[in-house]
């Protein structure tokens, strides 16, 4: 820790005192935002004197949970004290007030748009990149759930940022960013967003947001390509009418959603969410961003993410397994039956059960794409998330100047003998740096730290300069429609050039995909 006077910034609001460990200054809980319930982010207190940076802020309210999740022990979780005063970013950079314009990069983190925080992975600490990469790493909290996307705009316009506050948090911490990184070594001009999973779709969205397209340069997008459409505002609206109604609530008496204890709130919300599903009105419908006709004023996803961005490169993967390994399973029953270990008959016959008489072909497209990989696998194989990183690759290609690179984790972890794969998360502590964070997830030897240093040093290398190539890893060309190069890491990384295009045919015609 630093001494009285060492490690002290200043930013826009006062001078922050943080710490240095290893070599690496840490800034936690720095408040980049204020905000009353359902009303936009404003500009944080000033304060006098130094305010301690050392401990993290409280995190966005989530939903109570009532057991251990199965991927506990590969994505182990940490949770905070939670407070609806939650706008709180962490920062770790190699120096501090010496002009080096260090790039920048802000990690938006999972659990769709109702769960997690900044600091809920173990993996997600941002020291071991910044030190890497002699770069900035920033991490924020933001408003969630029922407090993050309620829309109550037909309530008035005191309303009229409900819709939105969860996106519009993170538009106000890059505005912070813009703001203040420089007297943390960090370059303004050179920022990118990096998200995972929920985190990717907050990246796409902002992709396509007025208001951030000023505030980043690069993306990258984690297993979080998906079409995570924004609510149509009519379904968004009609949510939060019922919500009110659940609460007892009039358009008399709606000023009482402020005192609304939050687990009410919550309450109040899913149910509605709920009732709209079995309405008919819209199905699928959850906690995520609104068309709301300003802050939002179209879908960014669906109706101009890439053509907003055109001019910011993009890289956009995903890894192997995702969910269908520790995500949808119990790690015991893996454990006792290792997949890993299958016969050719017992795989041919799950493969059987989930493709039908496309069993065979798949199989044999799976051999040509994945030669190293044993033919079980593709039974934990998920298409559909492969496929939506090609089309959002594909859909950044034609879409103006900037590269897309696109990316598959195949490498999988040696505990418990394999039978995780290459699970959702795990390239986040590979990409930053951390698996030596989560030993039980990686094992703690030579082979993940190797992994760990060829993924984050593209990473580091795209954050610098929009182009992840570098010389532990073979050539890297940009996405194509025509070329499909996918890097896939692993022990020895190699590139695809529209290697399982033909697999990918096969499964996703198969389930109507």
């Amino acid at each position: 820790m630093a001494s009285a006077g060492q490690a002290v910034v200043k930013v826009a609001q006062g001078e922050l005192q943080g710490a240095i460990e290893n070599g690496i200054y840490s800034y936690r809980g720095v408040p980049y935002a204020k905000a009353e319930r359902f009303m936009a982010p404003q500009p944080p207190d000033n304060w006098d004197g130094v305010r301690l940076a050392m401990n993290y802020g409280e995190i966005c309210p989530i939903p109570a949970m009532d057991k251990v999740a199965t991927d506990e022990q590969f994505n182990p979780h940490r949770y905070f004290p939670q407070s609806e005063k939650c706008q709180f970013l962490n920062v770790w950079s190699p120096g501090i007030n010496d002009d080096a314009k260090r790039p920048v990069l802000v990690f938006l983190h999972g659990g769709g748009f109702t769960n997690g925080s900044s600091i809920e992975g173990a993996s997600y600490e941002g020291a071991n990149m910044a030190r890497l990469g002699d770069m900035v790493v920033v991490t924020l909290n933001h408003r969630l759930n029922v407090l993050g996307a309620l829309d109550l705009s037909a309530f008035g316009d005191s309303y009229a940022a409900s819709a939105n506050t969860g996106m519009r948090d993170i538009v106000a911490a890059l505005q912070w960013v813009q703001s203040n990184i420089s007297a943390f070594g960090g370059d303004p001009d050179n920022v990118t967003i990096m998200g995972q999973s929920g985190g990717g779709g907050k990246v796409r969205f902002l992709m396509g947001a007025p208001d951030a397209k000023d505030l980043f340069d690069k993306a990258i997008v984690m297993s979080g390509a998906g079409n995570i459409a924004a609510l149509p505002r009519e379904v968004a609206s009609a949510v939060g009418e019922k919500t009110i109604v659940n609460l007892g609530l009039t358009p008399e008496t709606i000023s009482k959603v402020a005192e609304v204890p939050y687990e009410d709130l919550l309450a109040a919300g899913n149910l509605a969410i709920k009732q709209i599903n079995e309405s008919g009105l819209a199905t699928g419908v959850n906690w995520r961003p609104n068309v709301d006709g300003s802050f939002m004023p179209a879908d960014p996803v669906s109706e101009g993410w890439a053509k907003y961005a055109a001019d910011k490169p993009l890289m956009v993967g995903n890894v192997m397994d995702e969910s269908s390994t520790i995500i949808r399973n119990d790690n015991s029953s893996l454990f006792a039956d290792n997949w890993t270990k299958w016969p050719d008959d017992k795989t041919m016959a799950k493969l059987t059960e989930l493709y039908g008489d496309r069993a065979s072909p798949a199989a044999e497209a799976w051999k040509r794409a994945y030669p190293k990989e044993p033919l079980s696998r593709l039974a934990f194989f998920t298409p559909a998330q492969r496929a939506s990183s090609l089309k959002a690759a594909e859909v950044k290609a034609a879409s103006g100047s900037a590269p897309v690179y696109n990316y598959l984790v195949t490498w999988d972890s040696p505990v418990l003998d394999g039978i995780a794969g290459t699970w959702h998360v795990a390239d986040v502590p590979l990409a930053m740096y951390t698996v030596d964070l989560v030993p039980q997830a990686f094992g703690g030897g030579m082979d993940a730290r190797a992994m760990s240093y060829d993924v984050s040093r593209a990473f580091i290398n795209f954050a610098r300069s929009g182009n992840p190539n570098h010389a532990g890893l073979p050539e890297w060309p940009a996405y194509t429609a025509e070329n499909g190069a996918t890097m896939l890491f692993d022990n020895y990384s190699t590139v695809g050039l529209q290697h399982d295009k033909g697999l990918l045919e096969i499964l996703t015609a198969s389930t109507g995909g």
